[in-house]
């Protein structure tokens, strides 16, 4: 095993105490694994808190800041955060305005989620949440019960994050992260295996010359096992599924989602070939994001996300954000 770590065992709190070192505009408390903005609450603001496992990067924490996350709650890698967590995180970041939580449709991140509401709600906190269900891949899986949750947590945290930091309302705010949820479709694939510091070796078998087309950000296999293809061929299979599901009359946002160990140069020919067949289909795109922002530790691969938008939501996507992982217009 070749990784930059020290023992297994505390890889999340070392990275916590790293986040911290390099990031003083956020508060990040590595026993209780919570980061939140230091700014926070901000009085009269929805607060917004999501979370997951760890090795996503910079998918929660990177999205902690003004113009997104409210606050994190990291897990350890590919397990949930527990609830005690998520309750710290809604009372640390609260104004009275309500906290929205954000939720990846894994199984144990909505029953933990669930039960963090409802201890919240105890406390008088007002709670809202959001399942993000985007990837079109499969329908259940080991972790799932439902379609899993990808990239579009990207464009809910983003989209509802602008709406939260004008001042809109819980009732609003969840509302447009619904709708920015429901006009989502990804589709990942995997090019190799990604490895856990606990295993210490690949998490699935993916035979030299081989990929696996529609993963989950944990390595759960997908629709089908294929020869290597190329980039092109690729692109057009992830756009096929995704327009498959979903028929945009609007332009769409674009993401091109590196899983942690595809160079930019690859990616950016992805991103050329997904432009090419997207233009053949006649959907118009109004913007694009290249890079690593949900992640699945060391793999190899990429996935597409669409996500239909109307003028709202692309002056929304368009406002300033500061975060580690996301940055524009400040």
């Amino acid at each position: 095993m070749r990784m930059l770590i020290n023992v297994p065992e505390t890889v999340v709190a070392d990275a916590l105490r790293g986040m911290a070192a390099a990031h003083p505009e956020l508060t990040v408390d590595v026993e209780n694994r919570v980061i939140v903005r230091r700014d926070a609450p901000v009085a009269g603001k929805v607060a917004l808190v999501s979370g997951g496992g760890s090795g996503h990067e910079p998918l929660h924490g990177g999205f902690v800041g003004p113009g997104m996350l409210s606050a994190a709650c990291p897990g350890e890698v590919f397990t949930s955060p527990v609830p005690d967590q998520m309750l710290r995180a809604a009372a640390a970041v609260d104004s009275g305005a309500g906290v929205l939580f954000i939720v990846k449709n894994y199984t144990g991140d909505v029953l933990n989620f669930d039960m963090a509401a409802e201890l919240a709600e105890d406390e008088g906190i007002q709670v809202a949440k959001v399942l993000v269900n985007d990837d079109v891949a499969v329908t259940d899986s080991l972790y799932t019960a439902g379609r899993r949750g990808t990239g579009a947590t990207l464009f809910v945290e983003k989209i509802a994050g602008a709406a939260a930091d004008e001042g809109q309302p819980l009732e609003r705010v969840e509302s447009i992260a619904r709708q920015v949820n429901e006009n989502s479709r990804s589709f990942g694939v995997a090019l190799s295996a990604c490895t856990t510091p606990a295993k210490g070796s690949p998490t699935f078998d993916l035979p030299a010359g081989e990929l696996e087309l529609g993963i989950g950000i944990h390595g759960e296999p997908g629709r089908e096992r294929r020869p290597m293809m190329t980039s092109g061929e690729i692109a057009d299979f992830a756009v096929s599924a995704i327009l498959d599901d979903m028929n945009p009359t609007n332009p769409v946002l674009l993401l091109v989602n590196g899983m942690g160990a595809t160079p930019l140069l690859e990616l950016y020919g992805f991103n050329a070939e997904v432009h090419r067949i997207l233009a053949e289909r006649g959907v118009a795109v109004a913007r694009t994001l290249v890079g690593d922002y949900v992640t699945s530790l060391d793999m190899a691969g990429a996935s597409v996300t669409l996500c239909q938008i109307d003028e709202e939501l692309l002056r929304l996507w368009d406002a300033p954000v500061n975060t580690p992982g996301l940055r524009w217009g400040v």
